[in-house]
């Protein structure tokens, strides 16, 4: 990966204390998994920055190189790699995500 889409990556997360690197936006996802976690922060009203991951191919691959993990979305709560949609899924379903997001403090709903 070159210092040029290291320091993307870089700045999107240091930006960003919510950042999901997925295929597509949070208004226009385009695949399931990516569709799958904006949809979950969504209904837990969690303000995040959606970065499009098909817009740039070495951005594409270089987050791979940059988590160690090999699918695409990640998730990324003040810096820290949260995990891809199995894992958020199964966070969010035992309320782990929303334990991270109140330890981290940022500001979410819970919905019943």
């Amino acid at each position: 990966m070159d210092n040029n889409v290291k320091n993307i990556i870089n700045e999107e997360i240091k930006k960003n204390p919510v950042c999901l690197f997925m295929k597509g936006t949070p208004d226009v996802p385009q695949c399931g998994f990516s569709m799958a976690v904006s949809n979950i922060l969504k209904h837990l009203d969690v303000n995040f920055k959606g970065v499009n991951v098909l817009e740039n191919n070495d951005l594409r691959q270089g987050i791979k190189e940059f988590s160690d993990w090999p699918t695409i979305p990640q998730l990324y709560v003040k810096g820290e790699f949260i995990g891809g949609c199995d894992i958020i899924k199964e966070m969010f379903e035992k309320g782990d995500l929303q334990k991270k997001f109140a330890e981290k403090e940022i500001s979410f709903k819970e919905k019943s």
